[in-house]
């Protein structure tokens, strides 16, 4: 295995800069693409050339038209250019075909799945092809830009819901009107991860009675803010595992996740199972009989089916209708349903590991193996099998301390302890200050120590103002600032032509300090409302 820390492409030494293209999506029914016009023009600030296969983005609602405006070389022939290109960007994993046809010494960068393609991967590493696997970038804070699973998972979630709406043939929200009483649908997610989530937020925002359940209880509070109920379950096991996924739970879980699941089966209306850990085959979670249980006309949408499906009825790749009259979707094709966003979040994800790659902006990509994200997302470099990954220093999700219990009496005299020494510091510090004022008055005019005693209340006013409210809620307070800037700032003003050259000196510095303050105040206001504005784009 390389040991290198720095590692520049094998053709580095050829051109500057180098190619990066995308080819059309070979897979059945798929139709997002890793090259946007918009990703194109951010890789050409890295320095980067950007080709596409001719028609590749057409699917996706990108037309030849739009590439060639952001700077794109659209290529005729799939194999014209392979040959070209030094980076190889997609979305699907490649086909052993289209492995073979890859010159060597080329940087593939898509979903892999080494795990389940371990044939495939031999094959690249046979070929001395770099592999950099977007399923393989880990769930830490600074990879978040690179998480192309939450990405697909978002949409994916978000579809689920809109698929189920449309086989479930009723309103979601509850209605009153003339002709009677509609009902509101309910639905239960399984599994609150990213697509559950996402899938509670959408069914939540369409009037639905949402139910979630997750073998991780610290996800409860994230479905209770968005609205939902957590079906918690009486059982003393925590679910949580590595990377922030579930761990396989114990049968006497499963029995009593079972007997939960059996109560809701008869209630809910639709049901989507989002249970998935990557390099595992799917957990059964809804067995055939609660598809049994459920009512006629009930949709049940699994997310999991490309990995065996969660549901015990499904068949990938198709909608079927059991006996009973449930329909069962098993599309493996979600986020491609919506090729569009999926194709501008992927895209997006795929230039932040470019921009990773290439640190000195120069179109030049360095495969830094010290770097954890790099390290853990390569899984074959230069000949060398890099797949597994050592395992992360930094933990995916950090567990929480343990704490110490602490006995309330001495809890209590501390906080007495505290509060004295706080209240003896600030009675010194006030009688400094008192001695501080009658040793200036005793030497300066009247005039002068009313405006210095204005203006030390002024500082001590408004220090603990200010010194009191929390960090977090220091934006909100940007409009009362400016208008105490304001107001100081005019008081400033009317002192400058003052014939003390004491008050002109700090009359100038209060209308400088006073002036940052606004300007200040009006930059991060104008940020913190275009957090709550839709782009036009």
């Amino acid at each position: 295995m390389s040991n290198a820390t720095d590692s520049l492409s094998p053709t580095a030494s050829k051109r500057q800069p180098f190619l990066v293209g995308a080819c059309r999506e070979s897979a059945r029914d798929e139709r997002r693409v890793a090259l946007t016009p918009a990703s194109a023009r951010y890789l050409s600030e890295l320095g980067y050339r950007c080709l596409l296969e001719q028609g590749a983005g057409v699917a996706a609602g990108f037309s030849d038209a739009a590439y060639r405006e952001a700077g794109v070389e659209i290529v005729a022939a799939r194999a014209v250019l392979l040959a070209q290109v030094d980076i190889i960007i997609q979305v699907r994993p490649p086909s052993s075909d289209e492995i073979a046809a890859v010159p060597s010494d080329k940087i593939l960068i898509s979903f892999f799945w080494p795990a389940q393609n371990a044939a495939l991967l031999a094959a690249a590493n046979a070929r001395r092809i770099t592999v950099l696997a977007m399923d393989m970038v880990p769930r830490i804070s600074r990879a978040q830009k690179m998480d192309a699973l939450s990405s697909m998972a978002n949409i994916a979630g978000y579809r689920a819901v809109i698929e189920a709406g449309n086989h479930f043939g009723r309103f979601f929200t509850g209605q009153i009107t003339a002709a009677g009483k509609v009902p509101p649908a309910k639905v239960l997610v399984i599994g609150a991860g990213v697509a559950g989530l996402a899938a509670i937020g959408t069914a939540q925002s369409l009037g639905a009675i949402v139910r979630a359940f997750d073998v991780r209880p610290e996800v409860a509070e994230q479905i209770e803010s968005m609205g939902a109920e957590f079906l918690l379950l009486d059982f003393a096991e925590d679910g949580s595992g590595d990377g922030g996924y579930a761990k396989p739970a114990s049968e006497a879980f499963i029995a009593k996740e079972m007997a939960l699941f059996r109560e809701q089966a008869p209630e809910v209306d639709i049901v989507i199972t989002t249970a998935l850990i990557p390099g595992r085959p799917a957990p059964l979670l809804w067995p055939a009989e609660m598809v049994g249980l459920m009512q006629a006309g009930s949709v049940v949408v699994d997310l999991a089916a490309e990995q065996g499906g969660n549901c015990e009825m499904t068949v990938k790749d198709a909608l079927i209708t059991t006996d009973n009259g449930v329909k069962v979707v098993g599309y493996t094709d979600f986020p491609s349903r919506m090729a569009t966003q999926s194709s501008l979040l992927y895209a997006t994800n795929i230039r932040h590991m470019l921009d990773d790659l290439t640190p000195q902006n120069d179109g030049v990509p360095l495969v830094n193996m010290a770097d954890d994200v790099i390290r853990s997302a390569t899984v074959c470099h230069q000949g060398d099998l890099t797949y597994p990954p050592p395992k992360l220093t930094v933990p995916a999700i950090a567990k929480p301390a343990a704490v110490t219990p602490v006995d309330p009496a001495v809890a209590l005299r501390t906080a007495q302890a505290a509060a004295k020494k706080a209240t003896t510091i600030q009675s010194v510090s006030l009688l400094a200050a008192g001695l501080m004022m009658l040793l200036i008055g005793s030497i300066a005019p009247a005039s002068f120590m009313q405006h210095l005693i204005v203006f030390v209340l002024a500082c001590f006013v408004g220090f603990q103002v200010i010194w009191k409210v929390s960090h977090a809620l220091h934006t909100p307070l940007m409009a009362v600032t400016n208008a105490i800037s304001g107001i100081i700032i005019i008081g400033a003003l009317l002192q400058v032509s003052s014939t003390s050259w004491l008050v002109t000196g700090l009359a100038a510095v209060a209308v400088l300090i006073a002036s940052i303050n606004i300007v200040g105040g009006f930059v991060v206001t104008r940020r913190m409302l275009a957090m709550f504005q839709k782009s036009e784009g």
